[in-house]
């Protein structure tokens, strides 16, 4: 199904190569075609053509067992605007580091004209090409240690849901594909379309937090509680301060045992999620509302207009005038790189 969510005409689609090795991760190859060709142009046409590729073009078995047949070869790699790596769970890859020499050759000339995108392990396939060195770089968090094993100039960050340097992107493991791949259509058609992609997925727009909330932590023997409650009184009265020892008590936990688990299960100290809520919401209203700046910076208890400039300048290098006009401009299709 096609749904219409519409972008400024454009001249032909923006093509889009997705590479499968095998055993390729069947979640990442369903995942730019399901996100990215559901944006159309203002003609009803498809903003992206995305094709699915193998090396030579053959079928490619997936980590769970099932054959995917691509629609062509490294040929379709030459020719894209945007090359998208799937995770991939080959050995040569994962366990050395090495790649095919036709591939590498490949994707390095792709990049001079291309943008570059990795989804989980498919970093290991642009850093074995040399596409990553010096960069900063994401991958699936159970992954990171052999990463940095075996690409030890990649400035790897394990935080992150995903990374976007400078035409070259990488994403975390698993759905941090979608969060890329909303990215992706955000900076290309604008947050409106991004947005409502999401919607129809019924997946959030824009996830708060990194990856660092997932990974697999040794767990306390009191692991059986959660702060989740307090997370919720804090979304609840955004607009009040609520101290650290008020939180704990709801918890029925001490201040430190509070402190630690909260950073296990989100990644973040409650002052950081509770900034990082405050601004979520800010921007929401933003999007949805003509209040003034100050007004929403009340509301959200980030105080002043000034400070709500002060945190969207450092999370989102905006401003909040900046962002509102931003959201609510017409979208536009997506530029091909060297135009």
């Amino acid at each position: 199904m096609m749904c219409n969510y519409r972008a400024m005409t454009s001249p032909a689609p923006h093509r889009v190569t997705v590479l499968a090795l095998a055993p390729a991760v069947a979640f990442d190859l369903s995942i730019p075609a399901q996100m990215l060709a559901m944006v159309t142009t203002r003609g009803g046409e498809a903003a992206y053509d995305v094709r699915t590729v193998t090396p030579d073009g053959a079928p490619v078995v997936t980590v769970n067992g099932y054959s995917v047949l691509p629609q062509g070869d490294l040929s379709l790699v030459e020719q894209a605007d945007t090359v998208i790596v799937a995770g991939t769970r080959a050995p040569d890859v994962l366990d050395e580091g090495v790649l095919d020499p036709r591939l590498a050759e490949t994707l390095r000339a792709a990049r001079r004209r291309a943008r570059m995108v990795s989804l989980c392990t498919g970093s290991f396939v642009l850093a074995a090409a040399g596409l990553l060195e010096g960069r900063r770089a994401a991958t699936h968090w159970r992954y990171a240690e052999r990463f940095r094993r075996l690409f030890p100039s990649v400035d790897l960050d394990t935080d992150p849901l995903y990374v976007d340097d400078g035409g070259v992107l990488t994403s975390a493991g698993g759905a941090a594909a979608i969060d890329l791949c909303l990215h992706v259509v955000r900076e290309d058609h604008g947050s409106s379309v991004a947005n409502r992609i999401a919607r129809y997925n019924v997946v959030a727009p824009m996830r708060e937090g990194g990856q660092a909330q997932y990974i697999d932590h040794p767990v306390a023997e009191d692991a059986g509680t959660s702060t989740a409650a307090a997370r919720t009184l804090m979304v609840r009265h955004l607009d009040r301060r609520l101290s650290l020892g008020r939180l704990a008590a709801h918890c029925h936990m001490s201040v430190r045992t509070f402190t630690r688990r909260f950073r296990q299960e989100t990644g973040l100290s409650p002052a950081e999620w509770l900034t990082s809520a405050r601004l979520k919401h800010a921007r929401h209203l933003l999007e949805s509302t003509e209040q003034p700046v100050d007004d929403i910076a009340a509301a959200t208890g980030l105080g002043s207009g000034t400070n709500l400039r002060q945190h969207m300048r450092a999370a989102l290098n905006t401003t909040p005038s900046a962002y509102r006009r931003a959201f609510r401009a017409a979208p536009t299709a997506p530029a091909r790189p060297g135009s």
